[in-house]
């Protein structure tokens, strides 16, 4: 967040998700109070326990897609939260992250939340890590690239063979439809299946794009050459860079997570904001490549090794929002970044986080304390209003 800053852009922070997931646990039978829910499900089942504290919504990019009043049909900013069905752990998120997009906008006039799409296989959505949003030079205006990576009508041997694919046309179509995308702005291309089998759970594994800028694996659509094709048809200023799989193999691309690096647009030209694992060996030389050719004017390294850990990098950690100043002004103005902010939060977090944490601390009542501790005070150092299910439990106080 600090190098981003630095670069000129702004940021809003995206608070964490309450964890655990209490009414989760409720909803599966357990009864009573918070610690008793989490006591009879720690002894009973400990799966939904994990599930129930997972924290893999720090990975913002799956958050919802996002589609700008200026690429929308009623001239409002859409934001739709993503369902994440494809893993029971993630499936948890979208409604109360729906639930805390509406508290940070405080004009559904000009920005409006949408909530998950159904829960059903069929509409199965990701969010952003599979959505990229191009425009052309000196123009606000955007192509928006929906990749999928299956759908009803495709036979079992298009489909991947090692990992399942977790972006839906069907849900991309509905996004796009919910978001009141405009019709021609709108293209639907499908995720190779070599690259899914390879890893690449989502398209921004394996590709990045942002204004007139678009860095791509060859492997990475299916039908690509005609997908490029008609961007650079719709885009004529857009500049394609595409990496052979000779050059850096898709096994290379995962490890490395070159693609998932922040590709940010400055008055400085173009910065790739990459994890230190693409730094040296094959993802190194191509960078090289994108710093010569003018590309890219700048890359900073930056050590993720947690979040890389857990098969997240740079873009994994940001959802971008393009939005008029009218609809900045909407935000409530305590989310919004500065430097002070962000030595308040590396305080909160030096004072709230602890240093170590095992699977059996999972169920400690005194983790569940010291968690509703910390939400309540970045709650307070945002600026919000009660934000969290257990503060907006609390009885009322009377006038």
């Amino acid at each position: 967040m600090r190098q981003v800053l630095a670069l000129g852009l702004p940021q809003a922070v995206l608070p964490p998700l309450a964890r655990p997931a209490v009414d989760f646990l409720r909803q599966a039978g357990f009864r009573g109070g918070e610690t008793d829910v989490l006591a009879q499900a720690a002894a009973s089942a400990p799966y939904l326990v994990h599930l129930a504290m997972s924290s893999a919504f720090m990975w913002a990019a799956n958050a919802a897609t996002v589609i700008p009043s200026c690429d929308s049909v009623d001239g409002r900013c859409h934001i739709v939260v993503a369902n994440l069905l494809a893993t029971p752990h993630r499936a948890l998120e979208g409604p109360a992250r729906a639930a805390m997009f509406r508290q940070l906008w405080r004009d559904p006039n000009l920005v409006v939340v949408h909530d998950p799409l159904p829960p059903n296989p069929a509409l199965s959505d990701e969010g952003a890590a599979n959505h990229c949003r191009l425009t052309p030079a000196h123009a606000h205006c955007g192509w928006h690239l929906l990749v999928y990576s299956r759908a009803s009508d495709l036979p079992r041997r298009d489909l991947p063979r090692v990992f399942p694919g977790r972006q839906s046309r069907e849900a991309s179509l509905a996004v796009a439809r919910l978001g009141q995308l405009l019709p021609d702005r709108a293209f639907l291309a499908r995720q190779h299946p070599r690259a899914i089998d390879a890893g690449a759970f989502h398209n921004d594994v394996v590709m990045v794009g942002t204004c007139d800028r678009l860095l791509v694996h060859e492997y990475a659509l299916v039908e690509q050459d005609l997908v490029l094709q008609t961007l650079r048809h719709h885009l004529p200023t857009l500049r394609i860079f595409q990496v052979a799989q000779h050059d850096l193999s898709l096994r290379h691309a995962v490890r490395s997570y070159l693609f998932n690096s922040q590709l940010l647009g400055t008055g400085q030209g173009y910065v790739l904001l990459a994890p230190m694992q693409s730094s040296h060996g094959a993802a190194a030389q191509v960078i090289r490549r994108l710093l010569d050719d003018g590309f890219i004017t700048r890359v900073i390294f930056q050590d993720l090794d947690q979040s890389m850990a857990g098969g997240g990098g740079p873009a994994c950690l940001r959802l971008c929002l393009p939005l008029t100043p009218q609809e900045v002004t909407t935000l409530r103005p305590g989310i919004v970044l500065d430097e002070g902010k962000l030595q308040w939060l590396e305080t909160w977090v030096d004072h709230y986080y602890r240093e170590t944490l095992t699977p059996q601390d999972l169920a400690d009542p005194t983790l569940l304390s010291e968690t509703q501790q910390a939400l309540e005070a970045l709650t307070q150092g945002l600026e919000l209003d009660a934000l969290y299910p257990f503060q907006q439990a609390r009885p009322s106080t009377p006038r």
